[in-house]
C-alpha cells in the first residue's frame, strides 16, 4: 500500500469553495434500476425505488436527497452491493455488483468506503484500532496498517486521540474517526449516509470542510446521501432529489438551486433561511392587491449580480421605496446565489415596473402575495 504524504489540517471556509474538477469517465452508473422488497406475509410487494437513472463520475461530490422513506438507504445499499436490483444494472468503478459471487462482492466492497449517521465504531477499540479493522480484516502486515493509520489520523486532525476511545471522543471526532476508517482501503467511492444529521451546526461544517479536502488531495467520488438542503448547498457538485423511490430532478447543484422544477425540490429549498419569508409575513400574506399596502416579491440574485447593489439603484431609479425583509446572498457551488424576499407599493404600476426592470436585469422575480 503506498503512503501518502499528507499537510497539516487546515480547511478552506465552505464560502470559498470551489468544485474540482472530475473525470470524464463515470464510476457509478444506475440504469434503469428498480428495487421492490417482498413482504413476509402474502401481499404486495413494496417498491422502494422505481426506474432510477443516475450516472456519477469520477472525482464529483454528489447530494442525493430525499425525504424518509424516498429510497435513499435503499439506494445506498445497491450501492455498496448489499442489495441486488430487482431490475435494471448497478455499476461501479466498472463492475456489475449482482453479477459477483458473495466472494467477490466482499472483495469489491473495498473499493467502497461508508460513513455513517451514528459512526458505528466499535466501543472497546481506541480511534487507532477503528481505524485499524477494515485492514486486518483484509489481512494487511502490521507495518502497513500502522502506517495507513498514522495518515489517516493525520488526514482528519486525530494524531493526538488515536488512543482515545470513542466514548472519550465528541461527536465530531467519533465522525473523523469514521470517516478515517472508511478511507482505510484506499476506496475509489466513499458513501456518507446522513453523515452530519447527528451533529451540530459548527460540527457539520468541520465534517464538509475535510470531506471537500479529501476530494481535493484524494480524488475520491463522494456521494451524500442527506435529507438537508444545507449540506448539498455547501460542497455538493451535482444533485439529485428522490422522491417515492424516483428521481424528480437532477443537475448541477446551482442550476437546481437557482430553478428547481420540481415542487419536492422547491419544498426543500424552502427549508433553508435565505428562501424562508418572516412568519408574520408569511401569515399576512394574501393573493389580493385590494386594501394591501404592499407587494412582496422575492428576487434571485445569480452570478455577479449577487454583489451588486442592485436594490438601491433600483429604489433611486424608480423613485420608490423598497423595504428587504428577508434574504442572504452565498455561494453554492462555487458561484454566487442570493435569495430576498423585499416589499414594494402594492399599486399595479409600482409592481410592474418593479418586476419588469429585474427582468430587464437577467433577475428572477416572483410576486408572493400582498400585505396590509
Amino acid at each position: 500500500m503506498n503512503a501518502i504524504a499528507f499537510p497539516p489540517v487546515a480547511s478552506a471556509p465552505l464560502a470559498d469553495f470551489q468544485p474540482a474538477q472530475a473525470g470524464a469517465d463515470p464510476v457509478i452508473i444506475l440504469d434503469r434500476v428498480s428495487k421492490a422488497f417482498r413482504p413476509r406475509a402474502k401481499g404486495t410487494p413494496v417498491v422502494a425505488l422505481e426506474d432510477v437513472s443516475l450516472s456519477i463520475r469520477s472525482g464529483e461530490i454528489v447530494g442525493i436527497i430525499g425525504r424518509s422513506g424516498a429510497g435513499k438507504s435503499t439506494l445506498v445499499r445497491l450501492i455498496n452491493g448489499l442489495e441486488k436490483p430487482t431490475g435494471g444494472t448497478v455499476t461501479v468503478a466498472g463492475v456489475r455488483l449482482a453479477e459477483l459471487s458473495e466472494r467477490q462482492a466482499r472483495q469489491h466492497r473495498r473499493r467502497i468506503g461508508m460513513v455513517f449517521q451514528h459512526f458505528n465504531l466499535l466501543s472497546a477499540r481506541t480511534a487507532a484500532g477503528n481505524v485499524a479493522l477494515p485492514l486486518q480484516i483484509a489481512g494487511e502486515s502490521k507495518a502497513k496498517i500502522k502506517r495507513r493509520v498514522d495518515e489517516l489520523l493525520e488526514l482528519v486532525g486525530l494524531a493526538k486521540q488515536r488512543d482515545r476511545y470513542p466514548a472519550e471522543l465528541s461527536g465530531g471526532q467519533k465522525q473523523r474517526v469514521g470517516i478515517a476508517r472508511a478511507l482505510a482501503t484506499a476506496p475509489k467511492v466513499l458513501l456518507c449516509d446522513e453523515a452530519t444529521s447527528a451533529l451540530d451546526p459548527e460540527t457539520t461544517e468541520q465534517i464538509l470542510e475535510l470531506l471537500a479536502r479529501i476530494r481535493r488531495e484524494l480524488g475520491v467520488t463522494i456521494v451524500l446521501i442527506t435529507h438537508e438542503m444545507g449540506v448539498v448547498k455547501a460542497i455538493a457538485d451535482r444533485v439529485a432529489v428522490l422522491e417515492s423511490g424516483r428521481v424528480v430532478e437532477e443537475g448541477p447543484t446551482f442550476e437546481v438551486f437557482s430553478a428547481p422544477k420540481h415542487p419536492t425540490t422547491r419544498s426543500f429549498l424552502q427549508t433553508l433561511s435565505s428562501a424562508k419569508l418572516p412568519d408574520h409575513i408569511r401569515t399576512a400574506l394574501t393573493g389580493s392587491a385590494k386594501g394591501a399596502s404592499q407587494a412582496v416579491v422575492r428576487v434571485q440574485f445569480t452570478g455577479p449580480q449577487a454583489e451588486q447593489p442592485v436594490l438601491s439603484r433600483l429604489a433611486r431609479m424608480l423613485a420608490i421605496d423598497i423595504n428587504i425583509l428577508s434574504g442572504q446572498v452565498e455561494t453554492v457551488g462555487g458561484r454566487g446565489f442570493g435569495t430576498l424576499v423585499i416589499a414594494v407599493p402594492s399599486d399595479s404600476a409600482s409592481v410592474e415596473a418593479v418586476t419588469a426592470a429585474l427582468t430587464r436585469l437577467e433577475l428572477k422575480a416572483e410576486v408572493l402575495g400582498y400585505v396590509a
